[in-house]
């Protein structure tokens, strides 16, 4: 079968595309396994394989904790965004209000601003909460990260959904709550898994938050604690270490979105037929 040149065109094209996605992960697994001069080896090749460094940065570290930390702050962050957003989506699809407009433009702006903005006033926040160098320490500024995004997803998705389905329920006598859970939710779960996941990954990879509003090793999460791994000295990096904590922490990001990427394609496709 002969390929034309626009077919060959588009299969190089992904081809590269998946070459330079892929190849620095592989890199990072192979150099994992890697210690001492090896580590300088250039070759693209794996060689000896080695569990040292897997081991190192449980035993010297409490890099188990940083994990912990990570999910447990992960989840909270997904829980409580979803919650809120399907409240808050219920509101703003279904609910004809003055300024409905304005303040969906208004939430999904808030994401627009970059961390660094709006550090300065998140910090006197989380000091004035009593919660600084904790997990809801982190927990409180990523939901800034995440919110809006599930929030405009779900109200774009919410807002595609038949109002037969709403007014045969207002006709039984559901309640607005009841709506949202027995009718609306079973058939959101494409957009749930979506934004959920989503966020998951944002809270998961969070770096600059998580590094300003920590100070012990104890509550920091992965992202702070890879970066801060040092060697002997000061001045020494341990890449072997600092590659196997890069593969553990995203191992499990990569075998959920495999697991979920159907829903994934279908929250995402479902949200971008209409605005």
């Amino acid at each position: 079968m002969k390929l034309s040149l626009k077919s060959l065109l588009f299969y190089g094209l992904v081809l590269a595309i998946v070459v330079v996605s892929v190849f620095p992960f592989y890199y990072a697994i192979i150099t994992s396994f890697r210690s001492g001069t090896e580590l300088f080896n250039p070759s693209a090749l794996p060689g000896v394989i080695d569990f040292g460094n897997y081991l190192s940065i449980f035993k010297e570290q409490p890099f188990g904790t940083n994990i912990f930390n990570s999910i447990f702050v992960a989840t909270v962050v997904v829980i409580i965004s979803l919650v809120l957003a399907v409240t808050a989506a219920y509101a703003l699809a279904r609910i004809p209000f003055r300024g409905r407009g304005l303040l969906l433009m208004t939430i999904l702006s808030v994401s627009m601003f970059p961390q660094v903005a709006i550090l300065s006033g998140m910090f006197e926040l989380i000091k004035a909460m009593g919660i600084y160098n904790s997990l809801p320490g982190l927990i409180v500024p990523n939901m800034v990260l995440t919110l809006p995004f599930t929030v405009w997803v779900l109200t774009t998705f919410m807002k595609e959904l038949p109002k037969e389905l709403e007014e045969a329920a207002i006709v039984d006598g559901a309640s607005s709550l009841v709506i949202v859970r027995r009718v609306f939710l079973p058939l959101m779960w494409p957009a749930l898994v979506t934004t959920g996941l989503l966020a998951f990954i944002s809270a998961w990879n969070e770096f600059l938050f998580a590094l300003t509003f920590t100070l012990s090793n104890e509550v920091r999460t992965v992202p702070v604690a890879i970066a801060l791994m040092s060697g002997a000295s000061k001045y020494e990096l341990p890449w072997g270490n600092i590659m196997a904590a890069s593969v553990v922490v995203t191992v499990p990001i990569v075998v959920l979105v495999l697991i979920f990427q159907r829903k994934i394609v279908a929250g995402l496709t479902a949200g971008a037929v209409k605005g």
